[in-house]
Order: structure tokens, then C-alpha cells, then sequence
């Protein structure tokens, strides 16, 4: 049973306990929050003083609930002369609906009480408190609660506001109330998150879908994304349920940026609701196949908030792509370095891919002749700012050592990157999947130069690049006692011989040599990394494994989705099966929604996938995973202005369709069924 329950529109959402309520916390981040500001941090009911229990939870929609409650504590035997119904939603800001019903034969008094607070803290200010800098103040009105921070040109502001009479005081609202017999008593509570701008105006209210909206509006707008969604028909119910719960919660996640006004797919609720670099690109590659009006949104925005400049506190260089852009009061007063903050090595590389994918499935031109100098000023970060060293390699060490990101690959806590033994290496690092990400960026941008911006000598030259970087990887990374790349390169050159998910990016990227491949599909399928729900971050028997470690022994289902690309680009159809089978049996036992990370924990040992404590879910690329599965199940492929499919059904999966795939090519289906050796690959 869950402890928590979220509902969300956008990066607006809200986190409370089973009742419903909200108490202040500053590990976990209940409340409601919007643009990275907690607007409440207290909203409690009593029922005649007592608080109240939870006998059921309906949460089957993202953005809305309904809590049914009895006042005391639960006993065996409950006879309670009330009940009482919580009906909330996020519409724009959050609605609750108070019902409190008579269950006895004659007229009762009632006091409702609703305890109130916000404390405005930045999400960044949940795990490291700390005394706020602005000015809290409470005005009181009938029926209207008034709570307003400042700090200088910083200006929230949350707004309670009740359909009935209500005495109304500085740390809630409370009625008192008679209930016929046999009857009801309602009030509807709207609150709203204001966010102001430097002219004092709303600035939420002044987007399309950033003030208040009816519960009808928001299900209609989702549902109409859902419905442009090619329709699946397939024999496997884990597949049918992940897929349809992957578009519920890629209809909710999307959001409105509060600087340009575009809609974005925020990166994971509750630490990520916003835009990533790197989160958002890989989200954007999973979707396309699917949904590909999604994507422009994302590249323009990188591309728009794509580096000019020196900036030792930002991280920031000429051509980099940003890593993270946060609206809250720690970055607007710089003291986090997030707005924006280029903090990653793998977005710039990744960027310019998503360029190219886009426009393989799109036949977009016009966006890629747009974008030819942001593409070629990534492409000159890559050899030049990103290369710290000279050789010829994608290196990162930030510039920000105070608050800076110390790892700036996909695992980017702490110790994500470490030596076989445990240790970690010194500054700056080479993670394998960096290069990879650079090689695949530069074969990439060669097409795009030759095809679309008449640059056939740009083009050659980035080709030849690309061959001494395969060539010269394979080289340097390669360890070839253990059969597999090394996890990095510290400074001093050296291998960083830790077993790592990683080597699953590289089979992506193409960057392996032909003759290593199947020793790396070895690996990642054998016990140390292959849990049997999926390939963990590290290998069970290196220095720093831990199964609910972070990155250094959970299982992603985001890094097995495009582990199981890199499988099928190298023809290992049925090893990438056997994730695709793993990473859906493990989606059942979260109702359909895979949690951005899980324990690493065998398969044998626990007969279940063990929750992360911490995990973030919704998260966007975790909710793209069953959609690059299918991709790969069905081996779905531009090839010009064609649709390759190329299914490779695992067995026992049966039947898989998919019906009206949007391209360049129109609308083609893909029909699969689990695979024989007569199948053959067919033209879409």
C-alpha cells in the first residue's frame, strides 16, 4: 500500500499522506508545489478535533483523488457516526471538495476544522533546510486565507478561498456546521498558487493552460494526446497496461514553461518537474515513434537556452547544452546555479541526435536547416571545451566546485563513477558513454551536413572523426583481460574497470567494434549485471554495489530501454527480448508505471521488483520505456521515406499491433506476433 499519494497537472502537484493531509516535511517533498516554490506545506482536517483515517483512496486519474475518511483511529469494529469525502484535483492550482456525511438518525453538530500553512520553500531547500530570507505575511478576509512571500523582486503568494461561511483565522478556516439526519454537508476549497512577475501580474494566469481549468478540460486535453497515440492490440497485458500508463502520464507531465509560454514534458515528479537536458532528450527519442509533436518543443527550448558564453557558476560554455532550469528562489537569487545550469556532458552529443532522429522520422528539414549553427556549435563544444585534456575524448570537471554537479554523466551522484575496487577516480573523467554519445553525434551531424546544408567537405571531415574516435576508443577503453569497456578514464588515463550498465550506451551509439559485441551482450545478460528484472547500474560483485544504491546497483528502467536499442542495432533480437520481458513483468508490480529506478536485488531472491525509497514517479524517461520497448519489439526503423518493420515478438508474448504510426511515410501499421525463424523483415 502506498504511504504517499501525488496528483499532478504539469509541474504543479501535489503530495500528501493516505488521509489527505500535508504536514511540513523537509526530507520528503509533501505539499503542493508549483515552479519549484512549495505554496502549501500544511493542510490538515479534524473532524470535531480528531483527525481523520483512511478506509479507501481512489487515485486511478494523475491529476485528481478521492480520499473517503472516518474520524479515530481505525479499531476492528468501526461504527462511526460520520464519514467524511476529500475530493481534490490539480486544475491549474488545487481544488478539494469537503464532504461530511450524518450516518445517524438525527440532526448532528459539527466542527470541520482545516489546519493551513505554507512555508514557500524551494524544492532545493527540502533536503538541505535552512532559515528563509523573505518575508512571510498572513491577512485574513471572510471566507479568504491570504499567505504572501517576498524577497526583493521574489513574490508568491497562496490564496484560500471557501464556497461556504468559514471562521477564518491565520492558520486555517473552520466551520461549524449541522447536519440534518441521513444527510451531507459540502464546501469547496480553491487554492491558488500565484506566482508574480516583476510588473506584479500573474504571470500563470497569463499562459494558455497555466491559470484555473475545469477537471473536464484537463480529461479532455489529455485524452485528445491519448487519442493521437498509434492504437496497440496485442495478446500481453503487461505491455497493454504499460503502454496505456506510459500515455496517461506523458499527457499529465507535460507543462508550461513560465519564460517562453511552450508546452515541455517535465522530467519526474517530485525533484524533477521542470526541464532537462539530458532527461528530456531521451525522453523525446523514446516518444517520437509515437508522438512526435511532442518533441520541437524540447529541441527549440534547448536549442534557445543553448550556452554563449564562459560561466564558471552555470557550468556554461559556448555550444553546451543545458543540463537543468529551475524557476525557484534559490536560482533566482544564484545561490544554486540552476538558471539554467549546464552541469552535463552528455546533452550537447545527445542533442545533436535527437536533431537527426527527429528529422529521420519527421522528414522535418526546415527545423534542421534552422538549427544548422546551434547543431555545429554543439558539434565545436565536442571538440573543444568538452575535450579538457586534448585527446581527442569527452571529458567533464566542473567548473562550480561549491555547488557544482561533481558528476556530469547520467549517473551523476557522488559516486556513480568508481574503480572496480570501490574508489573513485580523480578529475576530470571520460565516461564511456560519452564518447559513444560523440561518435553516434558526429556520424549524425556528417548526414545533416551532406543532405541538408550543402557542407559535403564538413561532412567527411566529421565522418573521418568519427572512424579515428571508434578506432581510437576501442583502443583506450577496451579491457580486454575482463571482456569488456572500461567505465572510464580517470586523468592520468588510466582505466576505470568497473562493470557498469554503461556498455549498454555504446552498443546505441554504434561505437563498439563489430568483433566485441557479443562479449559485451555477455555481460549485460550474465548474473553480475542481469538481475532478471532488468540490467542493473553496476555489477553485483564490484567494491561499491549496492542493490538500493542509487546509481551503484539499482536497476533504471530508462538505461535498460536503451540498452535493449543497442541490443537490436547489433542483431542481438532475442537477448533484447529478454529485457523487454523483464522490464514489463517488473511494471506489473507498479501498477503499469515503472518508478524511475528499482532495486537490484535477483530476481530469485525476492520474486518482486523492491521499490527505491526515493524514487521518482511519475518520470518521464521511465515512462517512455515501454514505448522504446515496443519500438524494438516491433523493430520499427526510418529508412528515408519508408518505415522498416522488423518485429521480433519475444516468445509467449503472442500477438502485437500497432495501428496508424506517424512519419514522413503517413500512417503505416506494424503487425508482430512472438517470432519464427520464417519471419523476415518487410518494408512499411
Amino acid at each position: 500500500m502506498k504511504e504517499l499519494v501525488s496528483i499532478l497537472d504539469g509541474n504543479t502537484f501535489l503530495v500528501s499522506d493516505r488521509r489527505g493531509d500535508i504536514e511540513p516535511s523537509y526530507e520528503i517533498p509533501t505539499g503542493l508545489f508549483s515552479f519549484d516554490t512549495r505554496f502549501l506545506s500544511r493542510w490538515v482536517l479534524t473532524l470535531d478535533g480528531e483527525r481523520l483515517h483512511a478506509l479507501s483512496v481512489d487515485d486511478t486519474e494523475s491529476y485528481r483523488t478521492k480520499f473517503f475518511l472516518a474520524p479515530g483511529e481505525p479499531t476492528h469494529y468501526l461504527d462511526a457516526k460520520a464519514s467524511v469525502i476529500r475530493s481534490r484535483a490539480i486544475v491549474g492550482s488545487f481544488e478539494e471538495e469537503l464532504t461530511v456525511l450524518n450516518h445517524t438518525g438525527a440532526e448532528v453538530e459539527f466542527t470541520v476544522r482545516v489546519e493551513i500553512g505554507a512555508d514557500f520553500a524551494d524544492l532545493f531547500e527540502i533536503k538541505h533546510p535552512r532559515e528563509k530570507r523573505g518575508r512571510t505575511t498572513v491577512s485574513v478576509s471572510a471566507d479568504e486565507l491570504r499567505l504572501t512571500y517576498r524577497r526583493e523582486a521574489f513574490h508568491r503568494e497562496t490564496l484560500v478561498k471557501t464556497t461556504t461561511p468559514a471562521q477564518v483565522d491565520a492558520t486555517g478556516m473552520t466551520f461549524r456546521i449541522r447536519i440534518a439526519r441521513n444527510s451531507k454537508w459540502t464546501t469547496r476549497l480553491h487554492v491558488s498558487s500565484v506566482v508574480y512577475g516583476a510588473r506584479g501580474e500573474d504571470i500563470r494566469a497569463t499562459l494558455p493552460y497555466g491559470g484555473s481549468r475545469s477537471a473536464d478540460a484537463i480529461r479532455a486535453e489529455q485524452q485528445e494526446l491519448i487519442d493521437r497515440a498509434p492504437k496497440l492490440g496485442c495478446d500481453c497485458q503487461p505491455l497493454a497496461g504499460a503502454y496505456r500508463r506510459s500515455l496517461d502520464d506523458l499527457a499529465a507531465l507535460r507543462y508550461e514553461s513560465i519564460a517562453l509560454g511552450v508546452r515541455l514534458i517535465a522530467a519526474g515528479l517530485p525533484w524533477f518537474m521542470t526541464l532537462f537536458g539530458r532527461d528530456s532528450i531521451i525522453t523525446s527519442l523514446q516518444v517520437l515513434p509515437f508522438l512526435p509533436e511532442l518533441v520541437p518543443p524540447t529541441i527549440l527550448m534547448l536549442a534557445g537556452l543553448q550556452g554563449h558564453r564562459v560561466d564558471d557558476f552555470r557550468d556554461e560554455e559556448p555550444g553546451k547544452i543545458l543540463h537543468e532550469l529551475r524557476y525557484g528562489e534559490t536560482a533566482g537569487f544564484e545561490e544554486q546555479p540552476h538558471s539554467p545550469y549546464y552541469g552535463s556532458a552528455d546533452s550537447t552529443p545527445l542533442f545533436i541526435i535527437l536533431i537527426d532522429e527527429y528529422e529521420r522520422w519527421t522528414g522535418d528539414a526546415a527545423l534542421v536547416r534552422r538549427l544548422e549553427p546551434q547543431v555545429r556549435a554543439a558539434l565545436e563544444w565536442i571538440d573543444t571545451y568538452g575535450d579538457l585534456l586534448g585527446t581527442g575524448y569527452l571529458w567533464y570537471q566542473t567548473r562550480n566546485p561549491e555547488t557544482g554537479l561533481q558528476n556530469q554523466c547520467w549517473k551523476d551522484s557522488w559516486d556513480g563513477i568508481s574503480y572496480a575496487d570501490g574508489q573513485l577516480p580523480s578529475f576530470p573523467r571520460a565516461t564511456c558513454e560519452l564518447q559513444g554519445y560523440a561518435y553516434d553525434a558526429k556520424i549524425r551531424a556528417a548526414r545533416l551536413a551532406r543532405t541538408f546544408w550543402n557542407d559535403p567537405e564538413y561532412a567527411d571531415k566529421l565522418e573521418r572523426e568519427a572512424a579515428d574516435l571508434k578506432h581510437r576508443f576501442d583502443r583506450d577503453f577496451w579491457i580486454d583481460d575482463r571482456g569488456y569497456y572500461a567505465l572510464a578514464l580517470d586523468a592520468d588515463g588510466r582505466q576505470v574497470d568497473a562493470l557498469t550498465s554503461n556498455i549498454g550506451h555504446l552498443l546505441w551509439s554504434g561505437i563498439v567494434d563489430e568483433s566485441r559485441a557479443a562479449k559485451v551482450v555477455e555481460h549485460l545478460l550474465g548474473p553480475r549485471l542481469f538481475s532478471g528484472w532488468g540490467v542493473r547500474t553496476l555489477a553485483e560483485d564490484e567494491g561499491r554495489y549496492n542493490p538500493i544504491g542509487y546509481h551503484v546497483g539499482t536497476v533504471w528502467p530508462f538505461d535498460n530501454s536503451i540498452i535493449t536499442w543497442g541490443l537490436w542495432r547489433y542483431g542481438f533480437r532475442d537477448e533484447a527480448g529478454v529485457i523487454c520481458d523483464a522490464m514489463l513483468a517488473a511494471s506489473e508490480f507498479f501498477g503499469g508505471r515503472l518508478p524511475e529506478a528499482f532495486a537490484g536485488y535477483a530476481h530469485d531472491l525476492t520474486e518482486y521488483p523492491v521499490e527505491y525509497p526515493t524514487a521518482c514517479s511519475p518520470q518521464a524517461w521511465s515512462t517512455g520505456t515501454p514505448l522504446l520497448l515496443l519500438r524494438v519489439i516491433l523493430g520499427l526503423e526510418p529508412q528515408g521515406e519508408h518505415l522498416i518493420i522488423d518485429p521480433a515478438v519475444p516468445p509467449g508474448m503472442g500477438r502485437v499491433e500497432l495501428l496508424d504510426i506517424p512519419g514522413r511515410w503517413g500512417m503505416v501499421d506494424a503487425l508482430g506476433r512472438s517470432r519464427g525463424p520464417e519471419d523476415q523483415p518487410r518494408d512499411g
